[in-house]
């Protein structure tokens, strides 16, 4: 039975790999035209169907560009009930600009958080703005060849590579593993932070990196505290108590595996990513006295939650930060 269900995904994945095959070609020679910008734009993605840390990866490039630079972060806003380019402002709520444009929004107050599903039209709107960008950051943009960004930042997992995967549905794939060279950045996330020459050099191999492509490898770093609206207390206050942990994340193993790894003891309320919360799905959460969630799931959540509910913040931990940061301002400089 496992062998006819892979077979049978192996036939529904060679019309898939046809499609995004031709449609690249056709880019890549010219017939279907990508538009360029006289402004800086790196292009954020995986070639996966997610789960890669797109979201820690923008933060860190938030973090590293918007003290000297006015950026803006342009999403498709993925599971929101809105349409069209929309600026994220005071008014903005998960639903009008999905759930991980609410993030930005929230955690950072001197970028501009801005959507549209088409790219072109979002940075058209972007660079006539009264204050408008200096730098735009493409958020899950890899396949949206419409645009064709200065620099392009290929994420893939550790334990997890594209070069070992199938295109969809045999695998998790967008698209064929060669287009991996449209990437000037290659980064290996969630790897251990204690990942030693030898398992980098592995996957260097793996991923046969040409030599024009700069890879790094990068890790998740977990707070010490966790967040409610108005305050802060040591996630290591829970070490004791048992709580309810709440996901709606392309992948939550990593998590699950750092708080078991810790000594939590906790029970798991998983849902999809990017999932919209029913009224019946708020009140199986409410039943629990105390929640932790992750931060793009609180945006949706803290609104219609009354037990104590907690949000967990990472960080993007990246190996060689030096020369990415070196590399990435470089191109800032020579394009602005």
């Amino acid at each position: 039975m496992k062998m006819i269900k892979k077979i049978l995904f192996w036939i529904l994945s060679i019309p898939f790999l046809l499609v995004t095959s031709i449609r690249n070609f056709l880019y890549n020679i010219g017939v279907i035209k990508s538009h360029q910008f006289n402004i800086p734009i790196i292009s954020i993605g995986n070639l996966d169907l997610g789960g890669s840390g797109k979201t820690p990866s923008i933060e860190y490039l938030v973090r590293l560009l918007s003290n000297n630079y006015k950026v803006a972060v342009l999403s498709r806003g993925y599971g929101r009930k809105s349409t069209g380019f929309i600026l994220a402002d005071y008014n903005s709520d998960a639903g009008i600009i999905g759930d991980e444009s609410m993030q930005y929004y929230k955690k950072f107050k001197n970028i501009i958080v801005s959507v549209d599903s088409n790219r072109v039209r979002g940075i058209n709107k972007l660079i006539k703005l009264n204050s408008k960008p200096e730098i735009v950051l493409l958020d899950d943009a890899y396949q949206h060849r419409k645009v064709k960004p200065g620099m392009s930042i290929l994420l893939t997992k550790f334990n997890d590579l594209y070069s070992d995967d199938n295109i969809f549905p045999l695998g998790n794939l967008r698209e064929s593993k060669r287009n991996a060279n449209r990437a000037d950045i290659i980064i290996v996330t969630k790897c251990n932070s204690d990942i030693n020459e030898d398992q980098k050099k592995q996957v260097i191999q793996k991923l046969n990196i040409s030599d024009n492509q700069k890879i790094y490898f990068s890790s998740i770093k977990y707070s010490k505290m966790v967040y409610d609206k108005e305050s802060s207390k040591p996630l290591s206050e829970f070490k004791n108590i048992k709580f309810t942990l709440v996901t709606g994340i392309a992948d939550s193993s990593h998590l699950i595996n750092y708080l078991n790894d810790s000594g939590y003891n906790f029970n798991h309320i998983l849902f999809k990513d990017h999932h919209n919360f029913s009224d019946s799905d708020i009140i199986k959460i409410d039943r629990n006295n105390l929640i932790i969630t992750t931060e793009k799931d609180y945006v949706k959540l803290f609104t219609k939650i009354t037990s104590s509910l907690y949000y967990l913040p990472i960080e993007f931990v990246i190996n060689n930060e030096v020369d990415f940061n070196k590399q990435i301002l470089d191109y800032i400089q020579e394009n602005s």
